[in-house]
């Protein structure tokens, strides 16, 4: 699998995401810089975590502006793999590729924590890994990752199908004392209506080896490996 990692100024978790790619899951990455506007033939596009341009304004509305993101746009529409992660949530949701807007924690402080994730989906290329209901633990390292919408916009995106991941209590249930950001109804994770654009606040690429701790990052990345294969075989027939 082609993979590319998308970096701006300010990113910083960028090495992070190529080292499970590249080193732990042996695929085909490059970076491209954000004034990139040819993707370079990958399959799966990457906007890692950090500050890009500062979050000036706020988190991701300088990068949403930036040529890559007119190129990322374009691959997703053709339905190509695009995951945001932490700024990159916020770079998705500015472009207007996810729904909905990250603003400020709710209790306007930087949480950098452990959290506990209940996936609510496991029929994406993202959460294949994962069972319908499992409880995965991730870090959280942010400042605007409390999501908000309107009631209708949220209620579409249950209708939908589109949150991935929601905020839990360790034994899966939903509990306001573990949503430390306050997003609303939990939401950690969230997909397109076409299910190839993932953007999600929690870092995987920080919990996928044993070294840190923590595998449960790792099935992430796996699974949109897994699913280019799948792509490529049925291609072939």
């Amino acid at each position: 699998m082609r993979c590319g990692v998308v970096v701006f100024p300010g990113s910083n978790c960028d090495h992070d995401v190529y080292h499970v790619l590249k080193h732990l899951l042996d695929q085909d990455v490059c970076f491209l810089w954000h004034e990139d506007s040819d993707l370079r033939g990958c399959e799966l596009i990457v906007l890692p975590g950090g500050w890009s341009y500062g979050d000036y304004l706020r988190g991701g509305a300088m990068a949403a502006l930036s040529p890559v993101m007119g190129a990322v746009r374009e691959h997703a529409g053709r339905g190509g793999l695009v995951l945001g992660i932490c700024n990159g949530f916020q770079v998705l949701t500015e472009s207007h590729l996810l729904p909905g807007a990250l603003r400020r924690n709710r209790g306007l402080r930087f949480e950098c924590r452990d959290v506990w994730l209940r996936v609510e989906r496991n029929d994406l290329p993202f959460t294949r890994r994962y069972q319908a209901g499992q409880v995965i633990r991730m870090p959280i390292a942010h400042g605007e990752g409390n999501y908000e919408n309107t009631p209708e916009g949220l209620e579409r995106l249950e209708a939908n199908g589109q949150v991935a991941l929601r905020y839990v209590s360790p034994a899966g249930e939903l509990d306001d004392g573990w949503n430390f950001n306050g997003s609303a109804r939990g939401i950690a994770g969230l997909v397109n209506e076409q299910g190839n654009v993932l953007g999600l606040m929690p870092h995987p690429e920080r919990c996928a080896e044993e070294v840190l701790g923590n595998r449960d990052g790792l099935a992430l990345f796996q699974g949109l490996v897994e699913s280019s294969v799948g792509r490529l075989a049925g291609a072939a027939r």
